[in-house]
């Protein structure tokens, strides 16, 4: 079957992958972009999962300070390359995971961060753990090996802190 041009870049523009590939993925599935949409994703998140003992040492530190100026918040958010650090993609995740941690105020990157005497849940202080601010139905770690996917990087969240006035 032949894929017209148009799907093959609609394809590549919602999932990040090559050319190649996204044709090569329209062919098997008959054309049908939700399915092939659905193919590339978990191959990214199977490659994301492979990339994740790979060493970061670049990246952004971001600030966002929400209107009203009463919160704010700093992270840094470390990637492999500094080409990937200063894409478009990478410095919007960082802008974003910014303002999640103002608007949710997490206490703590990951759930291995957790101290044993910790009540809350950890859905709740945990970045990677919570739902997303800009789209809840995935988490903050979802949005961020999507990402990796894309990018083709291991990404790590190494720090952050939030900061609002009278707490």
């Amino acid at each position: 079957m032949t894929v017209p041009i148009e799907t093959v870049k609609t394809l590549r523009q919602s999932t990040g992958a090559g050319v190649l590939e996204c044709k090569q993925v329209l062919e098997q599935v008959g054309g049908d972009l939700k399915r092939a949409e659905d193919i590339l994703r978990q191959r990214g998140l199977a490659s994301a999962i492979g990339r994740a003992s790979r060493e970061t040492r670049e990246g952004l530190i971001d600030a966002y300070v929400h209107s009203g100026n009463r919160i704010g918040a700093l992270i840094e958010v470390n990637c492999e390359s500094d080409f990937v650090a200063r894409t478009p993609e990478f410095r919007e995740l960082v802008h974003n995971l910014a303002m999640q941690v103002a608007a949710m105020s997490p206490r703590y990157v990951d759930a291995e961060d957790v101290s044993d005497e910790e009540e809350t849940p950890v859905g709740e202080v945990c970045l990677l753990e919570q739902p997303f601010i800009k789209d809840p139905s995935r988490t903050v770690r979802e949005l961020i090996q999507e990402t990796i996917a894309r990018v083709g990087e291991n990404i790590r969240i190494r720090q952050f802190s939030r900061f609002a006035l009278g707490e």
